[in-house]
């Protein structure tokens, strides 16, 4: 059993040196398995596991019958780790929001400044949707955590677009729990209009001081929300929650 991880391992390892060193590029067909079962002298299962490892970390495609490619999708990193980690080290909601307000109000000025008109669209359509769906909790969060999608992407810092899906991954999870809970949604769809406007505008530091506006208003709204919820509950104050 160690032998077959250590293999594995292996396997997963000489990848990702390939990539770094430049030698497997996004999108590229990797090399035939038994290629690297000569190459690493490790069986054909190592081979297929160590690609398999990497797949589930978003690095490899494996495309049954074509064979495997290095991922030529959008930097996406790992919102489940992430989560686990920022529990595991006792992460607060304070710290989390602190992180957030600063690395998504630097987003909504570079959103300002480099969006596309496709990226303008799609910003409005997500928040169009919030003021759609003010009466559904749950779709209304969806357009929510969009938006920030939508405002990360058009900031065209793949880095910063990552982070920012990360966290607004990890952030719906914790929040389905209590979106059905009744509250005014309007207030929060008119501050995602107000970031949108600003950055519609090509307006750096108004759309970055909205952003902070909005993002201080959710925790606020957030402290209240999962306090009233663990009431009663005997449970801890969760380690990260939030309004996208």
């Amino acid at each position: 059993m160690v032998a077959a991880s250590a293999a594995t391992a292996l396997v997963a390892d000489h990848v990702r040196q390939l990539i770094l060193k430049g030698e497997l590029q996004r999108g590229q067909k990797l090399p035939p398995e038994r290629e690297m079962v000569q190459r690493l002298g490790v069986s054909r299962t190592s081979v297929r596991a160590g690609l398999q490892l990497l797949a589930n970390k978003g690095i490899l495609v494996i495309r049954h019958g074509t064979g495997t490619f290095v991922a030529d999708g959008p930097l996406v990193l790992d919102s489940e780790q992430f989560h686990f980690l920022s529990a595991l080290h006792g992460v607060s909601r304070s710290d989390m929001f602190e992180a957030r307000r600063s690395l998504e109000s630097t987003v909504a000025g570079l959103a300002a400044q480099r969006a596309t008109g496709d990226d303008l669209a799609a910003i409005s359509d997500a928040v169009t949707g919030m003021f759609v769906s003010l009466g559904d909790a749950i779709a209304f969060l969806r357009y929510d955590v969009a938006f920030h999608r939508a405002v990360a992407a058009a900031s065209k810092n793949p880095i910063m677009a990552s982070l920012v899906e990360m966290v607004s991954g990890m952030f719906f999870e914790a929040r389905k729990g209590t979106a059905h809970r009744g509250r005014d949604l309007q207030p929060v769809a008119e501050r995602h209009r107000l970031v949108y406007l600003a950055i519609r505008d090509r307006d750096p530091a108004a759309a970055s001081r909205c952003m902070i506006e909005h993002l201080v208003d959710a925790e606020r709204l957030q402290r209240v929300e999962f306090g009233e919820a663990l009431v009663g509950a005997g449970a801890p104050e969760p380690a990260v929650a939030s309004e996208s």
